[in-house]
């Protein structure tokens, strides 16, 4: 028995399904907007291992999700992008790929986990960075 779903439910159902579709596409264009509202300027990366600080001239915010793969060309998908938090994956071709969530404690202070493969090499890492002066 074939049955037929009147139209009102039926457009109601795809107009439903269109905004979950939309959904992702949206958060991966609004900017990361949690990562705008940082403040610009120089930044301390400090790694939770005991590797060597990092520092960096924060202008978007966005400069904290490559820590790892700093060569531009990379593609971006957006897990996440909450006012406190940022989750986002990356693909460099030919140099690797990873995976970064950020915690926005203050405007001047995050918390980060990456991890991913850079130039064949896997890693793995927990860092605290914050601004520490102007660049």
């Amino acid at each position: 028995m074939h049955r037929t779903v009147p139209k009102r439910v039926g457009f109601a159902l795809a107009a439903g399904l269109g905004i979950f579709a939309i959904s992702p596409l949206g958060a991966q264009s609004d900017g990361l907007a949690m990562l705008g509202g940082l403040a610009k300027g120089q930044w301390t990366v400090k790694f939770r291992d005991g590797s060597a600080d990092a520092q960096m001239c924060v202008r978007s915010g966005e400069e904290l999700i490559q820590i790892k793969h700093q060569r531009t060309g990379c593609s971006r998908f957006v897990v996440e992008d909450s006012a406190s938090k940022v989750t986002v994956q990356y693909t460099c071709p030919g140099d690797g790929y990873g995976r970064t969530n950020i915690r926005r404690e203050t405007g001047t202070l995050v918390q980060i986990d990456g991890q991913g493969i850079a130039s064949g090499v896997p890693f793995q890492f927990a860092a605290e960075a914050r601004r520490t002066g102007s660049c």
